[in-house]
């Protein structure tokens, strides 16, 4: 029909359309190299952000599949097949059943008695999906709803996604918006008989959603039919694939992962070329160095000395952490402030300007610092996050992430005990910088850096504040700080270093 016709010409964009074809900033060609070198500065080209193109800006951004198809076609399970097949980390599946709208309370009267339809797009909040999406393939943290079927209702609770590689979007609307088009890399169409979908929709809807046979055909055939006809089976020639037989047809899901293998940029550390990009370069004016004053300077000789036994590493290492704290606290912004003295006479000082201070330390030498957070900053909050190599890709990996709520109104003090490359305090600051942490109120703190991490960083994040209490000029082959303190957590903890340890947090080595 007419109307039939104008309401999809609303939804989805015309096919052979003029536009050209959007680029993809994914894909990279494997003898690329990882790093840009002009007249006034290294580029880095690869790595997940804040990595760069030779443009100057971000280059990657998340791999986004669209995963469309009526209802009970199949989706899920051939998004669980890509997934399991295309075996990289950090792979998310977004379900539009999530989306679904708040009913009113009348619209929760009609769905009790199966006389609401969840098959149309209005029954979705495109404008949340999109959004959703959007900070997700940027790379940012996200809120997701948990929607309950039973009661056809949101739960109060909202479960947290964050840091993707790929992100698989399913839902029998997943094509049914423009805007929504846009952010998808690849667009699949599951495309299975009407019969197995009725079939597979009476068992799942009876026995995980408690409904009875009699409501579930009412509705099939009132709603999930009719829309499938009018809004989901067009969408079929927007789709780049379609798959006939759903999960059952493995060739087809063996050809879609090898393209999506195709349009992933493989990253890999380039520490050859890390280690020499700033050699001759002047330090940063971000950095603020520790005044070597003999104390300074005799603390350490006592952590460098390899003699030093483990109760006097500990507890000069703690001096000096305090030490680097006490020097951090004064560079944040302070502004005027009048008292009066207990003599009645009005005294003109200073006071903290911000909201408030939060500690997040690098796990797990990181960690160590937070006494010495602790005993200068009062009820100073404290997040933690976790970060290592993926041994096969070389990929530094989020694997644990704990931060205080309202962080991003928050100056934060970043603390890791020694950094070499540079590339776990570059991870955790774009972990903060995902999480709305303004750049300029980030203070990285460490023990002892190395002039390439120094330069990493501040080539980055040219607003982070980095501040150590010494900066060594050579890294080895190995990305072992010269002359350097060690590995700082084995030192500290008293455990064994493995044999390819760095002095970049235990865990991650590139």
């Amino acid at each position: 029909s007419n109307s039939s016709a104008e309401s999809l010409d609303r939804l989805y964009p015309a096919v052979g359309s003029s536009k050209p074809p959007r680029k993809r900033t994914t894909s990279q060609c494997k003898s690329e190299p990882p790093l840009l070198r002009t007249s006034k500065r290294t580029i880095y080209t690869a790595g997940r952000p804040p990595w760069y193109n030779e443009h100057g800006t971000q280059s990657k951004e998340a791999f986004v599949i669209g995963l469309g198809g009526g209802s009970a076609s199949g989706k899920t399970t051939v998004a669980t097949m890509i997934i399991e097949a295309l075996d990289v980390p950090w792979v998310v599946l977004l379900s539009m059943d999530s989306f679904y709208k708040v009913l009113t309370k009348q619209q929760q009267e009609q769905a009790a008695s199966n006389d609401f339809n969840f098959d149309h797009p209005d029954a979705f909040d495109f404008d949340l999906i999109i959004a959703t999406l959007k900070k997700l393939k940027q790379g940012k943290s996200v809120k997701i709803p948990i929607y309950d079927f039973t009661t056809h209702s949101r739960k109060k609770e909202w479960k947290t996604l964050y840091g993707a590689n790929v992100i698989i979007f399913e839902g029998i609307m997943a094509f049914a918006d423009k805007e929504l088009l846009k952010l998808l890399d690849l667009k699949i169409f599951v495309d299975t008989d009407s019969d197995i979908r009725l079939v597979r929709r009476l068992r799942r809807d009876i026995s995980e959603r408690g409904r009875d046979i009699e409501g579930v055909i009412k509705q099939y055939n009132k709603f999930v039919k009719p829309a499938f006809d009018q809004y989901i089976q067009p969408t079929m020639r927007l789709a780049d694939i379609v798959v006939p037989r759903g999960s059952g047809n493995t060739v087809a899901i063996d050809l879609i992962v090898q393209h999506v293998h195709s349009q992933l940029e493989e990253v890999r550390a380039a520490q050859a070329a890390l280690a020499s990009a700033h050699q001759c370069h002047p330090l940063p004016q971000t950095l603020s160095v520790l005044k070597s004053t003999p104390q300074v300077r005799g603390m350490h000789t006592i952590i460098r000395n390899k003699e030093t036994s483990r109760d006097e590493f500990i507890f000069y290492s703690k001096r000096l952490m305090r030490l680097l704290i006490e020097h951090a606290l004064s560079l944040l912004p302070f502004q005027s402030c009048t008292v009066q003295t207990p003599q009645g006479h009005d005294y003109e000082g200073r006071t903290y300007s911000g909201k408030q201070i939060t500690g997040v330390s690098i796990l797990r030498a990181g960690e160590t610092m937070e006494p010495a957070l602790r005993a200068v900053c009062k009820d100073v909050r404290i997040g933690t996050i976790l970060i290592q190599t993926n041994c096969n890709t070389g990929e530094p990996e989020l694997h644990y992430l704990r931060l205080p709520k309202d962080i991003s109104e928050d100056h934060v003090i970043l603390m890791d005990c020694t950094v070499s490359t540079g590339a776990a305090a570059m991870m955790a600051v774009r972990v903060l910088l995902d999480h709305d942490v303004p750049e300029d109120k980030i203070f990285l703190l460490s023990l002892l850096m190395a002039e390439m991490g120094v330069h990493s960083v501040a080539y980055a994040f040219p607003r982070v504040k980095i501040i150590t209490t010494a900066v060594d000029k050579k890294v080895n082959d190995l990305f072992r700080i010269i002359p350097g303190i060690g590995n700082f957590g084995d030192r500290y903890f008293g455990t064994d270093a493995p044999p390819d340890w760095s002095d970049d947090e235990d865990a991650l080595s590139t």
